[in-house]
């Protein structure tokens, strides 16, 4: 997935959280806690995608770093 893939998947994660809490479902531990982790992960994968688009992108510019 690209960088602004992810990217749009947090947002529909954090729709889905308000929407969650909204509907009194913040009392639903298991479920607030895969949620959040579902996050987590993906912020996770947004800043993995980032820096290795960030480090093509220079690379192309650039070219290959030597020493």
């Amino acid at each position: 997935m690209s960088a602004t893939e992810i990217r749009v998947h947090l947002l529909e994660l954090a729709h889905e959280r308000i929407a969650a809490e909204r509907a009194g479902l913040s009392v639903n531990a298991a479920y607030m806690a895969d949620l959040e982790g579902e996050i987590d992960t993906y912020r996770r994968a947004l800043v993995a995608a980032s820096v290795t688009e960030i480090a093509v992108r220079r690379g192309e510019l650039f070219g290959r770093e030597v020493g």
